[in-house]
C-alpha cells in the first residue's frame, strides 16, 4: 500500500472558492479540471466528517491503484464494511455515513477502477470482461488490505457490482446490502414502446458516446452544466454546501471531467435506456444461501424497486427490504441519511452473530 495522503493544509484548500471557471493555472485549458482540483474538491466534502479518516492508495498486482478511505481502521473485533460508489461518483459522497457506520467497527470505501482518484485503465469491449476487471480489482484490493470476510455495500451501480462479487466469491461476504442497486430487472418492451418517439430519435443519437460525455464536450462550460442541472445535490449534502456553496457540484464536475475509463465500462454493460446486458435478476438466484441479503430503496426514486421482491421469491436467503419514505430519491444515503445509517447499522450487528475468529488477518 501506498504512503498515507498528508492531510496538511486540508481546510485551507477547503476555505478557498472551489470555482473551477478560470481557475486553472497555465495556459486555456478546454477542460478546467486536474488532479489537483479533484483532490480539493474531495477534500471539501470530507471536511464535514468528524471522525478521523485514514487516507492512501492501495496498490494491486495489475499495476492499478485504488483511492482508498478507512473510518475506524484499528478495531478488529466487528466485521468491516466495505462501501461501494455508485456510477460517477467517488468516496466523497458517503460523506454523510462514514461517522455513524464507524462507530464500532471499521468502514473501507474506496473509488472503483476507473472513477474519482483511482486509476483509469483502459477496459475490454466485452461486457464480460468489463465485469471481471471490475471484480477482480475489488478481490486484490481486499487482498492487499487484508480484510478476510465483509459486509458488503454497494449503492446503485455499485451494488450491481458488490452482487457480482458476492456471486464469484461468496466465503469473503457476510452480508449483502444493496441500496438502490441498478442492473436487476430485464427490459420490457412495451416499456420501451411507450417513449416518445422523439426520446427514441435522442437516445439512439446519443446511444454511440459515453453517458457523461456532455460534460467533457461542453468544456469551460461544464462546471456551470452540472451546477444548473445538479443543484438536488446542494439539498442532499447540506452540511458541505453550507461551508462551500460549489464543494458538491465541483465533485461532481472533477470525478467526471477526466478520461472516461469506468463511464466506458460502463456504458458496455448497459442496453435500452439504461437496464444492464445482463441483468442480475437473470443470476441473483445463484447467490450463496448464507448470505443475508438487505435492499434499502428510496420512495421517490426512479429505479424500479419490485427487483428486490422478486428476488425474495427468488432465493431461499433472508432477504430484507427497507423502503425510505418521504422525498427520498435514488441516493438513499443522503436524502435520509439518518434512516440509512440505523438501517445499515441493524444489518451489521446482526452480521455480527457470525464467528469472528477469521472475520481479520
Amino acid at each position: 500500500m501506498a504512503e498515507l495522503e498528508s492531510l496538511k493544509g486540508v481546510e485551507e484548500l477547503c476555505d478557498e472558492d472551489l470555482e473551477s471557471e478560470g481557475s486553472t493555472t497555465g495556459c486555456f485549458k478546454w477542460k478546467p479540471t486536474s488532479e489537483q482540483h479533484l483532490i480539493k474538491a474531495e477534500s471539501c466534502m470530507l471536511k464535514v466528517v468528524k471522525c478521523p479518516l485514514k487516507k492512501l492508495y492501495v496498490d494491486l498486482p495489475s499495476g492499478e491503484r485504488l483511492w482508498t478511505v478507512i473510518a475506524n481502521p484499528d478495531v478488529n473485533d466487528k466485521i468491516p464494511l466495505v462501501m461501494l460508489h455508485g456510477f460517477g461518483g467517488g468516496i466523497g459522497f458517503w460523506a454523510m455515513n462514514y461517522e455513524a457506520l464507524s462507530k464500532d467497527r471499521p468502514v473501507y470505501t474506496f473509488d472503483l477502477l476507473g472513477f474519482g482518484r483511482s486509476s483509469r485503465p483502459k477496459f475490454n469491449d466485452s461486457p464480460e470482461e468489463a465485469e471481471e476487471i471490475f471484480i477482480q480489482s475489488i478481490e486484490d484490493w481486499r487482498k492487499s488490505v487484508k480484510i478476510n470476510k465483509m459486509i458488503l455495500l454497494g449503492h446503485s451501480f455499485g451494488g450491481y457490482l458488490a452482487s457480482l462479487y458476492a456471486l464469484k466469491y461468496p466465503k469473503r461476504v457476510t452480508s449483502l446490502i444493496l441500496a438502490d442497486p441498478w442492473g436487476f430487472p430485464v427490459p420490457k418492451p412495451e416499456d420501451l414502446e411507450r417513449l416518445p418517439w422523439w426520446i427514441k430519435l435522442i437516445l439512439r443519437c446519443v446511444e454511440p458516446f459515453n453517458p457523461l460525455a456532455i460534460i467533457r464536450c461542453c468544456g469551460p462550460v461544464g462546471p456551470r452544466l452540472i451546477k444548473r442541472s445538479r443543484r438536488d445535490f446542494k439539498q442532499r449534502f447540506p452540511e458541505v454546501t453550507e461551508q462551500n456553496k460549489n464543494a458538491v457540484t465541483e465533485y461532481i464536475y472533477h470525478c467526471n471531467a477526466g478520461r472516461p475509463s469506468g463511464e466506458s465500462a460502463f456504458k458496455q454493460l448497459n442496453q435500452h435506456v439504461g437496464y444492464a446486458v445482463n441483468p442480475m435478476i437473470n443470476r441473483i438466484d445463484k447467490l450463496d444461501a448464507n448470505i443475508p441479503v438487505t435492499f434499502i430503496y428510496g420512495a421517490k426514486s426512479w429505479m424500479d424497486r419490485s427487483s428486490g421482491e422478486i428476488v425474495k421469491d427468488l432465493i431461499p436467503n433472508k432477504v430484507t427490504i427497507h423502503v425510505l419514505e418521504g422525498e427520498v430519491g435514488h441516493h438513499v444515503y443522503a436524502d435520509d441519511p439518518d434512516h440509512f445509517n440505523g438501517h445499515v447499522l441493524d444489518t451489521c450487528n446482526e452480521a455480527d452473530g457470525t464467528s469472528l475468529d477469521v472475520c481479520n488477518n
